[in-house]
């Protein structure tokens, strides 16, 4: 009886190793960016800012920021994500003062400089960034960003495409997502740790 209490003893024992090495593995790859998520962003990208600044993966050094891409016509997740990062900076208040936002076009044939312009002012933070196709399409590869053009009949379309935000470090390193409506807690306590490492 005592060598079976013991067997049990060791199994359970074996088993709490085993959760806890799996615990610490998870948090591990949740909170360390993988080599692959670490090159994101990096590329010889040439976008302009809906005021015609230069728009380059430089652009992202000095300040932390956080990136969406979408476009003008889009439906639904586009406006939801920009009310979603208006209230975050709402809610943040003065901590995120020095926080970036950039919403890149991945429809630059639609989303002129102007028709861009006027889609993102209301939020009075973020800045919308588009250019020539094929500049967009150097940036869209260099954030492994999915993006395509779905057709509705006669010249009309519409654009799939990530609908993730990505968080960079003042840096302009990749720091992880908010997932498209994402806990509003969850995402809140992204922002914050973003913040508080910048």
């Amino acid at each position: 009886m005592a060598a079976l209490s013991s067997l049990r003893t060791g199994l359970w024992a074996v088993v709490a190793l085993v959760v806890v090495a799996a615990a610490s593995l998870y948090v591990y790859t949740a909170t360390t960016p993988s080599a692959q998520a670490a090159g994101l962003g990096h590329g010889d990208y040439q976008l302009q800012t809906v005021t015609g600044q230069p728009f380059t993966r430089d652009s992202f050094n000095g300040h932390p920021s956080i990136l969406f891409f979408g476009f003008t016509h889009c439906p639904e997740v586009c406006p939801t994500s920009l009310a979603e990062i208006a209230s975050w900076y709402e809610t943040l208040g003065d901590e995120a003062k020095d926080l970036n936002a950039y919403f890149v076009t991945v429809d630059p044939e639609r989303d002129t400089a102007a028709v861009l312009a006027d889609y993102v002012a209301w939020t009075g933070k973020v800045t919308g960034v588009t250019g020539e196709p094929s500049e967009i399409e150097k940036a869209i590869k260099a954030w492994a960003v999915y993006a395509a053009k779905v057709p509705l009949g006669g010249q009309d379309y519409t654009m799939d495409h990530t609908a993730s935000v990505f968080l960079l470090d003042k840096n302009g390193e990749f720091m992880g997502t908010i997932a498209y409506r994402e806990d509003n807690a969850t995402a809140l306590g992204k922002l914050r740790n973003l913040l508080a490492k910048s």
